[in-house]
């Protein structure tokens, strides 16, 4: 275990529900450091970028902002993105570039089946369900390599060029890291998707270090799909999935699918690691800024609250974290549900109800 007693916690709201998500969160955070009889504690340094920072100095972080959080022990961000700044240049201006910046290349994302929130699933068992998305968050098709021309040609004849780029370190490392998480977990198996019919240059190289690497885990069990293949799989056979390790993009359309499945984007929970330790690693909701609802006090925390566990796990707090996931189940198993989860209960309440049930019995 983690021996530190006071963690760093970089927290940037960020824009739209990121801002509220973020600080029931960090209420959540606070009631569990309250509970340790000081065992640990957190410490938050607010940044307040953003949209709003853009729209005031045409950056989306301060021009050292990387420099300035290098140093904490996470990143606690809330969403990013509004209608009057371009989704290409928040994203890429605050958001890719701390993933990027701090080598933050294995993206978690979990599948939660919650009791009490209706899947979208028809299965018997649904709450037998659980499943992780391992994302590679280094290139792959996010990259960034390529650019625009030939705007002189006139209109309709401007040119764009998107490339992928896959490195076989890049390809290793995120592989082996989702072998890695199956051994741990009760169901020891590993599927890597791809589009390697099509992608005939980066993806069959990333099928053949899956090949090789699998042959150091004898213990696992894996199998190997086509992304649109893998995609009819999340509906119709759910229970087949464990740990799923795919690229950039496809992991990113992937999980969204996953979480809706689950019931909805507002429940999903991320993490952004670093696992090297040379930099702080990033805890994110996965739902975006949703500026339609922001204000109301409608928003789910489920998924901020969900990400703050994995930052717990990240922490070496690793019963803290699987108390606070079982304070979730048990809030929403007594009927505690947000407007997009098919309830009434308010952002606030949400969180009081998971914070009432933080020392239940943990679900199995």
């Amino acid at each position: 275990m983690n021996t530190k007693n006071t963690f760093k916690i970089a927290v940037i709201p960020g824009d739209g529900i990121g801002k509220e998500v973020i600080n029931e969160g960090i209420r959540v955070l606070n009631h569990l450091s309250e509970q340790s009889n000081g065992k640990f504690s957190f410490e938050y340094d607010y940044f307040p970028w953003g949209c709003e920072y853009y729209l005031e100095h045409e950056k989306m972080m301060a021009e050292d902002g990387l420099e300035q959080i290098k140093n904490h022990d996470a990143i606690y961000f809330g969403a990013v993105g509004f209608p009057n700044v371009p989704d290409h240049i928040s994203l890429w201006g605050l958001r890719i570039a701390i993933c990027q910046g701090f080598d933050q290349w294995a993206n978690i994302r979990p599948v939660e089946f919650l009791p009490g929130v209706k899947s979208k699933l028809n299965h018997p068992d649904v709450e037998s369900l659980n499943w992780v998305l391992i994302r590679e968050n280094s290139e792959g098709e996010y990259s960034g390599i390529g650019g625009r021309n030939f705007t002189g040609r006139g209109p309709g004849n401007e040119v764009a060029v998107q490339s992928s780029l896959f490195t076989e370190k890049g390809c290793e490392r995120i592989i082996r890291f989702a072998f890695e998480t199956a051994k741990k977990r009760k169901r020891k198996k590993v599927t890597s998707v791809t589009k390697s019919n099509a992608q005939q240059y980066g993806m069959v190289l990333w099928d053949e270090v899956f090949e090789r690497v699998s042959k150091e885990y004898p213990e696992v069990e894996t199998d190997q799909w086509l992304v649109d293949a893998m995609a009819a799989n999340f509906v119709l056979h759910p229970e087949d999935l464990e740990v799923v390790v795919a690229s950039n993009l496809l992991a990113d359309i992937l999980s969204d699918l996953g979480s809706a499945l689950a019931g909805s984007l507002g429940i999903a929970a991320s993490a952004n690691l670093n696992p090297d330790g040379r930099y702080p690693s990033m805890f994110e909701s996965v739902h975006g800024s949703a500026p339609d609802i922001a204000g109301q006090g409608i928003a789910n925390p489920i998924g901020a609250i969900g990400s703050a566990a994995l930052m717990l796990d990240n922490f070496g707090l690793k019963d803290e974290a699987m108390q606070l996931n079982n304070a979730i189940k048990k809030a929403t198993d007594s009927g505690a549900l947000t407007q997009d989860i098919g309830g009434d209960t308010t952002t606030e309440e949400m969180t009081n109800a998971i914070i009432q049930n933080l020392n239940s019995k943990i679900v199995k």
